[in-house]
């Protein structure tokens, strides 16, 4: 039997839940059932991605963990592509939580972020022999699950505005070109970092933790070279190449 959508039906009690999420076309806010249902099913189905791989869990599988019917499932999940996108927006959340205390408390540039670097990966932490096994999905190009594609566009640009807030709120002084592209430079250099981490086998992530605490200094001494008269142009050419990638 194939794992593919049902209709969608109604709740357990009788009348169907509006909730406009999960690709419902209900206009009506969602219910605290409904709220409850939703993310039920999206806890169960990111236990079971890390206790089972993302490959080998499917919708029905989540459906019966849960303990609601496939349709419900749907209802509120049109794939398991919409579920990794809602663990991506969760994620962002927590790391910006995560690194609020830093950034109330901190103004040197890489004393925020070093804080939000290390909150991200504090974040992660859970999910991490889950991620090993995902990002053979998420690697592909073609992926909605990529954190490039345009369905990842909402909690990218979460995750660049954090990186922009670390950057305003710090006493850093940047070349004004620079500036505007530098929270997204930081996000791809976080990027690397996760990629780093997926792969770390060292305890707890160790390695990661030391990457962070050795790149952060070298960042924040570029971003500050970045100034210099001698140095503007190396600065153009590379805000010149991003944003040709960009097109």
């Amino acid at each position: 039997m194939t794992d593919r959508p049902v209709p969608r039906p109604a709740d357990a009690g009788g009348a169907a839940e509006q909730t406009g999420v999960g690709g419902a076309a209900g206009a009506e806010p969602a219910t605290a059932r409904g709220e409850q249902t939703r993310q039920l099913i999206l806890d169960t189905a990111l236990r079971l991605f890390r206790e089972r791989g993302y490959a080998q869990t499917t919708m029905r599988a989540v459906a019966k963990e849960a303990g609601v019917a496939v349709g419900n499932a749907y209802y509120y999940f049109g794939s398991k592509e919409h579920l990794i996108q809602e663990f991506y927006a969760e994620t962002q959340v927590e790391h910006r939580a995560r690194a609020a205390g830093v950034l109330a408390t901190e103004t040197g540039f890489a004393e925020r972020l070093r804080g939000v670097l290390h909150a991200g990966v504090d974040t992660l932490a859970p999910s991490h022999e889950f991620a090993a096994t995902f990002f053979k999905t998420a690697a592909e190009p073609t992926s909605p699950l990529s954190p490039f594609s345009a369905e990842s566009s909402a909690p990218r640009d979460a995750s660049i505005a954090l990186f922009r807030e670390t950057l305003v709120g710090s006493t850093a002084k940047v070349d004004p070109e620079l500036r505007d592209d530098l929270p997204e430079l930081l996000w791809l250099a976080y990027m690397g970092v996760i990629l780093y981490w997926v792969y770390d086998r060292s305890p707890d992530q160790a390695k990661t933790r030391a990457l962070i605490d050795g790149a952060v200094p070298l960042i924040d001494r570029l971003v500050g070279l970045s100034r210099l008269r001698v140095l503007r142009p190396v600065t153009r050419d590379v805000l010149g190449l991003i944003r040709t990638l960009r097109r």
